[in-house]
This record gives structure tokens, C-alpha cells and sequence, in this order.
């Protein structure tokens, strides 16, 4: 492994450290969020929830609770979605395919309801260990859920890829709901009832809905559908917890987000980001996190640093204000490059930069 590459930096020396690797929901996920520093969306706000008469129960005090998978072939909007109908980014977006490489969970709370969203890697024909990880991710969560949305992209026809991913629902014993997605870069709406009716003679679904997660259409609708869908049942998690996983889960997230974003053809695919060391100042606010990409191949390494190092000191720059922008608070990045050779067909690597699977 060659020894790593960052931009300068000192690191602030009176903090106080905490365990960067403890599982449990912590600071913004798992308590109360501080004032100043709401989390952003990253879409404008989805239309208000109302309540369909399921949703507002039978009687004083009914409840609806439940988990929903979100499944469907690679760039496909599965994370838009999840974002969009929790209302916070939980999941990184890019338009290139298989981005999302973990299971991602939102949670929605509602006055007389708890929807429990599963982000998941896009359905493909596995290649390798990291591969087959990330298909086992997929199908993981089809397990032990009350819904599955089947998320489609409405802009083009159903073909063979198509029909396989159709192939994973068969085995299910709960409500599935295709979701046509990206209705919003189909000009002439009336190209969407063909592909409607092709969905609807290849699986039973029980409802075939329109939407569009990055401009919101049709969503309110879904979460209505869903709800009537979900059975009664106390909630699984308390107010103002938003997901299951830690905070470095999320910033490892946005920085490799900043990567695909500035990086191009297979480096992108290649990285893998460990948050080492997160540590907090009382005063001055200030939080300094420390981060390793750990890349494939000798070759990516002076790709993913620049010139003089300026490609690496963008991806730090746009990571740490969208995490300013998160926390609240004044960050302090410290992003280093290491070879890690091979590392999506080595199975030890990816449990130590990882790559798991999630009970």
C-alpha cells in the first residue's frame, strides 16, 4: 500500500474525540437536532401529506407502521425517491448507475403512522465478491418487509433487463407497487400507457403509479398507497430518528458523492471512503473529520489527487460545505489517498472499509 496523499492540513489540537465507529444513531440521526442546523433537502420540499381514512385508523389512537422496500435496476431514482419521501438526504444521487452500494434506511413519522423506507443497491447481473455483496444487499431487503415499490423508469420501454429484475418479485407474499419514475423527461404523456399496461401483464401488481421523485409528482399519492397497504402496529422508532446508521456512514457518503461528481470513467467505481477520526470542539464549534479513499490501482491515485493536488481539494472543498451546511458547525476535512488493490474482489477489505451485510 502506498503511503497516503492529502492536502495540507494541521489538525486542531484540543479535541475532544469520540468513537467514530459506534453503531447506534448518534447527533443528528439519533437525538434531537440542535437549533441552527437543520438538515437540508436536497430537492425542493415534497407536497404535504394527507392522510387517507386507513391512515387516520378506525378509532382514537389507531396506528399504521410498517417497512418499505424500495427495489429496482440500477439509476433508476431509488435514492431520489427515498429522499424525497423522507424529506432529508439520506442518499447520495448521481446520474451514473449502481451509486447506491449499501442498504439505506429512512424513516417518515407521521401524526398516526411510521413508514420505514429501504434504499438498496440497483438489481443486476452480480460480477465478484463486491458484486455479489451488493446483489445479497438487494435482496436482503425484500425479506420481512409489509411493502416492496418497484421503482421503473418511465422514459423508456420495458425490455429484457426489465424482465429479469421482475423475476426477483415473484417469490413475494406482500403488496408491490410499480412505481413509474422520471415521468418528468417524458414529453408526450400519453407514451406512459403503453409501458403501463406492459407492466401490468408481466406481475400482479397492486397498483401502477406515475411519479416523479425529483419534481415531486404523484409522490403525495404513493405515500397514500403505501399507507393503506402498511397493518396497524406501534411505531419501531422513536421521534426525530431518521435512519439506523452512525454519522460516518453519511459523511463517508457525501465525499464519495463529491467524487462521482468530479471524477470520470471507472475511478469513481473504484474508490471507497473510511472515515477514520471524528472529533468535536465545544468552542469554537468546530469538527474535524479525517478520511481515507481507498482506491484500486496505482494509475487512480493521480487521477483522484490532480495537478498539485487541485482535483482532491475540490472533492474535499464541496464535501465539507454540504457537511457545514449538515452539522451546522465549521468542519475541518482531511481527505488522504491509499492503494488498496483489488479491494471489490477481497473480502476482507471490504469488511474493513465496510461492505457488510446488515441484519
Amino acid at each position: 500500500m502506498s503511503s497516503p496523499e492529502s492536502r495540507p492540513s494541521t489538525p486542531p489540537a484540543d479535541f475532544a474525540k469520540r468513537n467514530p465507529n459506534a453503531g447506534a444513531p448518534v447527533s443528528r440521526f439519533g437525538s434531537p437536532k440542535p437549533t441552527g442546523a437543520e438538515p437540508r433537502t436536497p430537492n425542493p420540499a415534497p407536497s404535504p401529506f394527507t392522510l387517507s381514512p386507513l391512515g387516520r385508523g378506525q378509532g382514537e389512537g389507531s396506528f399504521r407502521s410498517g417497512y418499505v422496500s424500495l427495489v429496482g435496476r440500477p439509476n433508476v431514482g431509488k435514492s431520489t425517491l427515498l429522499n424525497r419521501l423522507v424529506g432529508q438526504k439520506l442518499a447520495i444521487v448521481s446520474p451514473r448507475p449502481q451509486t447506491t452500494r449499501n442498504r439505506i434506511l429512512g424513516v417518515k413519522h407521521l401524526p398516526h403512522a411510521q413508514m420505514i423506507f429501504i434504499d438498496t443497491p440497483g438489481l443486476h447481473e452480480p460480477r465478484g465478491a463486491f458484486g455479489q455483496l451488493m446483489m445479497k444487499t438487494a435482496l436482503r431487503s425484500l425479506e420481512e418487509v409489509d411493502v416492496v415499490c418497484f421503482i421503473a423508469d418511465a422514459s423508456v420501454d420495458l425490455d429484457a433487463a426489465d424482465e429479469m429484475t421482475l423475476k426477483t418479485l415473484a417469490p413475494l407474499r406482500v403488496p408491490v407497487i410499480c412505481c413509474l419514475n422520471k415521468v418528468d423527461l417524458v414529453a408526450h404523456k400519453a407514451e406512459i400507457l403503453p409501458r403501463i399496461a406492459a407492466y401490468r401483464t408481466r406481475y400482479p401488481f397492486q397498483e401502477i403509479i406515475p411519479i416523479s421523485a425529483m419534481e415531486g409528482t404523484n409522490v403525495d399519492r404513493l405515500e397514500e398507497i403505501i399507507l393503506e397497504k402498511l397493518p396497524e402496529g406501534p411505531p419501531y422508532f422513536p421521534p426525530g430518528v431518521t435512519t439506523d446508521q452512525p454519522e460516518t456512514f453519511f459523511i463517508a457518503e457525501v465525499i464519495r458523492e463529491k467524487i462521482f461528481m468530479l471524477t470520470s470513467q471507472e475511478v469513481p467505481y473504484a474508490c471507497a471512503v473510511k472515515v477514520e477520526t471524528v472529533e468535536e470542539r465545544a468552542a469554537p464549534a468546530l469538527l474535524y473529520i479525517r478520511a481515507v479513499i481507498a482506491v484500486e490501482q496505482e494509475s487512480h491515485k493521480p487521477i483522484l489527487i490532480g495537478q498539485k493536488g487541485q482535483r482532491l481539494k475540490a472533492i474535499g472543498q464541496a464535501a465539507r460545505q454540504e457537511l457545514e451546511r449538515f452539522f451546522g458547525i465549521q468542519v475541518f476535512l482531511d481527505l488522504w489517498v491509499q492503494v488498496r488493490r483489488h479491494w471489490r474482489k477481497d473480502e476482507q477489505a471490504l469488511r474493513e472499509l465496510g461492505f457488510y451485510l446488515r441484519s
